[in-house]
């Protein structure tokens, strides 16, 4: 039996399972391909917010993306929480010396509203890191906080996209879910456009949908195909995923990774 594509995400770990290296390992795996994992930070997390967040430091970050690649090899690099100047430097440097496609998810606030990336930082995500993404994949907030474009309607998308673009990514995705009406996205490289439309669930178990939806557009390029057909494919999975969002604890819920793989088995049921 032949081997699955290898996809790596570069991340924290969210102990509440919903986003973070968790949610990119479930993506990876209810997509096909094998997922594999450099964790930069650790945090303590739930439903309701991030409790405390504590970095690795960059030699360990640095020692877990080499053993994986030069040992496995990889088909497509996601990062995401990345905390530090440091780490980002280091990752980008590490990404730049990779010849996979790699999709950059600049976290900069969780679900919850809570900072996962040092101010210091900004610059590096601008300077190092954005140059070296095939996709980047902001939000709203991030695109803000990382260029100045404040996003108030769909028209507003493009000029945003454009202010990504400037930083170097070969495409930018730029997330309008904090938009009213359809969920929108924007997808560019400056000459081409894609625009992405989805059916607005009235869901608020919402965690992990942008770590969801990196990994996934990482696993299709794994697979060979086209940046503008695995974003397509990849918002599609999402969508489901938004669509089935369930309730644990007491705050914001996780989205269903395994949605297109059938329901689960409910307490106590047993298999055969």
């Amino acid at each position: 039996m032949s081997a699955p594509p290898t996809v790596l995400t570069v991340a924290g770990s969210d102990s509440g399972g919903g986003a973070g290296i968790q949610a990119d390992l479930k993506t990876m795996l209810a997509l096909g391909v094998h997922g594999m994992s450099v964790v930069t930070a650790v945090t303590a997390q739930n439903s309701v917010g991030v409790q405390g967040a504590w970095e690795l430091p960059v030699a360990a970050v640095r020692a877990q993306y080499r053993s994986v690649v030069d040992d496995i090899g990889v088909q497509a690099v996601k990062t995401g929480m990345l905390a530090s100047a440091e780490l980002v430097e280091a990752v980008a440097e590490l990404i730049g010396g990779t010849d996979a496609p790699a999709v950059v998810d600049p976290v900069g606030i969780s679900k919850h509203g809570d900072s996962l990336l040092a101010a210091s930082a900004l610059d590096s995500v601008r300077t190092k890191l954005l140059p070296v993404a095939t996709v980047a994949t902001p939000n709203l907030d991030e695109v803000a906080q990382l260029t100045g474009v404040r996003v108030e309607t769909e028209d507003d998308l493009r000029r945003a996209a454009a202010a990504v673009l400037s930083y170097g990514p070969k495409w930018a995705l730029v997330k309008g879910g904090h938009l009213t009406g359809d969920a929108v996205d924007l997808l560019t490289d400056g000459s081409q456009e894609h625009w992405l439309r989805s059916p607005r669930y009235d869901n608020r178990h919402t965690h992990g949908t942008g770590c969801t939806l990196a990994s996934a557009i990482a696993s299709h390029l794994a697979k060979g195909r086209s940046v503008p057909d695995a974003v397509a494919a990849a918002k599609e999975y999402v969508t489901g995923a938004i669509r089935g969002g369930f309730e644990l604890g007491g705050g914001i819920g996780p989205v269903d990774h395994g949605w297109a793989l059938g329901p689960p088995a409910g307490p106590g049921t047993a298999s055969a």
